[in-house]
């Protein structure tokens, strides 16, 4: 089953503390794991390579309970692939977070009453550089006390000299191919921070504004437009309406006159306008709405900007200076002043995009910027999706996955920031632009200079997978791990991240995908299913769970929740749980190691073991099938709670007391059972290591004498199976089972001793007599043996004397109260749902409901009936 069931190993030890601690454990567990290279890949390793990349997080952020989710996740793969021989490589690396550390930095100067103009370009960066040395990076420090199995020897940062290089060169290869060009485009513009920001960068909210109708020219020939934003009137440019809009047909073609200005616009006929919608006409324009601009561009329209990158409004007239927001008041007023507004709405709830650095609200901005032609990109990263050459799992996200790349608008890459990676454009004093690749030198002489704006931090993260292993050089590191095997992401950043480095992936290593398989992942919620959020109450701290449960425990509970695609909603209460399984597997292999378990000498042969030996080794190999199998599937839910049944129910619960007689008994029967319990406890360690790391890794050095499990093998399935010993043992459990219910129906207490006649002649039960009594706490007979209750289970008889153990007379009476409950219950509903009346006004889930409450009461009723017939007669 395992190589280590075939040498002879050190000799185990016993000496295990009487309680886990997890924070004794695992601190100094994982730096003896780091100083011994366990998780260093080697370039030149003859192994098959397994890859991942990590998802790098901000140079700014900390761990949250999603980082750790993932990361949970991205270890365990690596941490098993490692084990089954695999040459695996999990590469660690952060973003430079081109906006949250300028941001971060400005704070900082803001404070010593300076600002980043104060200093100048290359001071300021200069300063980033120190922050990042001195502030920057707090996240990998926990992910160490996560137990990340990372190779620290590679880590990188999106603004070392490599990866600046990797940037560098394919911004001048896509320039070249003409898939990188400069225009002016609308995009999202925070007032604030003084830049465009991504689309990821915008968070929506429900605001409470205002929804006024204006009235625009005269009489017949006016329309009615509705704004929320009725500053921006002052740059429109056109009025739109449907071209089949009977009620505007007339006036197609014409011209309006524009309140509170001295300009005529025309009222064009557009497509886009939704006649069912408000008026049927809208205001346009194009200078700072994307649908606006969009018709402005199909009907050659003039684009007005009429506020400046702070947000304040630059047209000559009576709102020049004033705050976008004072101006929407001021302009509002004066429209009341000469009877143009129409109606009306206050408050209006409306989504509205804000940063989500400085919760500024975005403005749509006419700017001229660099933009990456995604059309061919594109269409490559939908191409290698559709052609099988990358899988998305599960397999019902490629439609998410298709609807971003199949309609993908050009990409605005540059940023107004000092920093991050600067625009390689050199401009000349007679109009040149020449584009600067790594290997060349900037023009030099009188006029010349460079691009002020830097990249997205997006571009330079979608080169990740590959600038991270040396491209683009060719390195030892990038032909042996390129392509990475699977990225493993939040399904909400499919367009962000995954899309782009698909992109850019298949076009720099010529048609080679970035990736085989892209895992998404759902995200992280409250126990009641609700976004985590600083804002909200319901934010983790998982560094606080960490020490207040253990790593492991956090890890589990993570695991344990990570349905594919789906939303991992967590509680305190379940990383309790985890803590109690954490601690079970300690106590239970601890009482195992004092009882003869032992990985020494060759497994029995089947020959020599009792049922309960091949039993438990039967399901150790069907566990072992089932945790692969789930491990291929990215199923981590369900391996965590095969893994957990397996450990907590079959082997602790079950097979651990089953063979306790047969310990305590000593001889040759306990030494096989020994072996066999070493050998499982072997194995399931191995199974549980990479979800739950530190606990497995020091009992199974305590078990083994071995050196770690990070370097141990992975378990194979040996083919065992003993189904006959299954149904044997499962017979034994129902047995168990039926009376331990019965013995609790009758308020027995778990360690109250009751005599009893066990008749197991001629059934596979015989064997086992002995255990269980002792799980039953089940005396012999004795002499004045009377039966007064009998249970027929399984093939046998458990006959038992509950003579002086209960109060027969106050039983009868608990027991007759709620079996009156019961059928009054019973009556209730069938009452209900015999009311044709009723059920023909009731919804379904109601009926649904009294129907299962009939099917209680009644499944109720006979299990108080069957308790009634056994006890004695009073």
């Amino acid at each position: 089953m395992t190589e280590n069931a075939q040498q002879q190993p050190p000799a185990p030890s016993t000496d295990l503390p009487t309680q886990y601690a997890p924070a004794d454990v695992e601190g100094p567990l994982y730096e003896r794991w780091v100083e011994r290279g366990y998780f260093e890949a080697d370039a030149k390793s003859d192994k098959p390579p397994y890859t991942i990349v990590i998802p790098p997080p901000n140079v700014t952020g900390s761990l949250h309970l999603g980082h750790a989710f993932q990361h949970t996740l991205m270890d365990a793969l690596t941490r098993r692939k490692r084990m089954q021989g695999y040459e695996a490589l999990w590469l660690p690396g952060m973003d430079h977070a081109g906006i949250a550390t300028q941001n971060k930095v400005e704070q900082q100067l803001a404070e010593e009453g300076k600002s980043r103009h104060d200093l100048g370009r290359e001071e300021f960066v200069e300063r980033v550089w120190q922050w990042k040395e001195e502030y920057g990076g707090r996240i990998l420090g926990q992910m160490r006390r996560l137990g990340d199995g990372v190779d620290w020897s590679r880590e990188r940062f999106t603004m070392d000299e490599g990866l600046s290089k990797a940037v560098l060169t394919i911004f001048k290869r896509l320039y070249d191919d003409e898939l990188i060009y400069r225009a002016e485009r609308i995009i999202n513009w925070c007032p604030r921070c003084l830049t465009a920001i991504s689309d990821i960068e915008v968070e929506y909210q429900e605001d409470a504004g205002e929804l006024v109708s204006i009235r625009y020219g005269e009489g017949e020939d006016s329309l009615v437009v509705a704004t929320t934003r009725a500053e921006t009137m002052l740059g429109d440019t056109a009025v739109a309406v449907h071209p089949g809009d009977e009620r505007y047909k007339h006036l197609i073609g014409k011209l309006v006159k524009l309140p509170l200005t001295d300009r005529s616009i025309p009222v064009v006929a557009d497509e886009h306008v939704d006649p069912e919608f408000g008026t049927g006409a809208v205001k346009v324009t194009p200078a700072h709405d994307p649908n606006d601009f969009e018709i402005g561009r199909r009907h050659d329209l003039p684009s007005l900007t009429i506020m400046d990158e702070h947000g304040v409004i630059t047209v000559h007239g009576p709102f020049i200076g004033l705050d976008r927001f004072e101006a929407r008041s001021a302009v509002v007023g004066a429209l009341k002043e000469q009877g143009r507004i129409v109606a009306e709405k206050r408050p209006y709830m409306h989504s509205v995009g804000h940063c989500s650095r400085c919760k500024t609200t975005v403005e749509p901005r006419l700017s001229m910027q660099w933009w990456v032609k995604v059309g061919p990109l594109a269409k490559a990263a939908g191409d290698a999706v559709r052609d099988g050459r990358v899988k998305i799992h599960p397999e019902d996200m490629s439609k998410r996955y298709f609807d971003w790349v199949d309609n993908m608008h050009d990409w605005c890459i540059s940023r107004q920031l000092w920093w991050g990676h600067r625009i390689p454009i050199w401009y000349g004093p007679d109009g040149e632009v020449v584009c600067v690749g790594p290997d060349d030198e900037p023009p030099t002489g009188e006029g010349w200079t460079q691009d002020s704006d830097v990249l997205d931090t997006w571009f330079s993260s979608g080169l990740w997978p590959f600038s991270t292993l040396g491209w683009p050089e060719k390195t030892p590191d990038l032909k042996k791990f390129y392509a990475t095997d699977v990225l493993l992401t939040g399904h909400d950043i499919i367009f962000f991240w995954v899309a782009r480095m698909m992109m850019f992936g298949l076009y720099a290593m010529d048609g080679e995908a970035p990736f085989h398989t892209i895992a998404l992942t759902g995200l992280v919620r409250d126990e009641f299913g609700k976004k985590m959020s600083k804002s909200n109450p319901n934010a983790v701290d998982p560094l606080v769970w960490m020490d207040a449960y253990g790593s492991d425990a956090v890890r589990f509970t993570l695991a344990n929740g990570a349905n594919p695609g789906a939303d991992v909603p967590i509680g305190e209460d379940w990383v309790k749980a985890s803590r109690n399984f954490t601690n079970k597997i300690w106590n239970a292999t601890r009482f195992a190691l004092m009882n003869g378990a032992t990985i020494e000498g060759p497994l029995p042969d089947a020959s020599e073991m009792s049922a309960a030996d091949r039993w438990i080794l039967s399901r150790l190999n069907t566990t072992v099938a089932q945790v692969d199998a789930y491990y291929d599937d990215y199923q981590f839910a369900k391996l965590a709670d095969a893994l957990y049944h397996f450990a907590w129910d079959e082997v602790f619960d079950w097979y651990v007391e089953l063979s306790k007689t047969t310990f305590f008994a000593g001889g040759e029967p306990a030494r096989v059972s020994g072996r066999v319990l070493g050998e499982v406890l072997d194995v399931m360690l191995r199974l549980l290591h990479p979800v739950i790391p530190f606990v497995t890794d020091a009992l199974w050095t305590t078990l083994t004498g071995g050196e770690s499990l990070v370097i141990g093998d992975w378990p194979k399935d040996s083919g065992f199976r003993d189904k006959a010993a299954e149904q044997e043992i499962e017979l034994v459990q129902r047995v168990i089972t039926e009376v331990r219910r019965f013995r609790k129906d009758q308020g027995l207490k778990d360690g109250q001793k009751v005599p009893a006649r066990l008749d197991l002649t001629g059934t596979v039960l015989a064997p086992h007599e002995a255990a269980i009594r002792q799980l039953l706490r089940l005396q012999p007979e004795g002499d004045a043996f009377t039966a007064t209750a009998t249970l027929p289970v399984a093939g046998a008889e458990v006959a038992l004397d509950l003579s002086g153990t209960i109060d027969v007379a106050a039983e009868r009476k608990r027991l007759a109260k709620d079996l009156a409950a019961a059928e009054k219950e019973k009556a209730q509903a069938n009452a209900k749902l015999g009311n044709e009346a009723f059920l023909a006004k009731a919804p379904d889930h109601v009926v649904d409901k009294i129907r299962t409450r009939l099917a209680k009461a009644e499944e109720d009723i006979a299990r108080i009936q069957a308790q009634l017939e056994r006890l004695p007669q009073a």
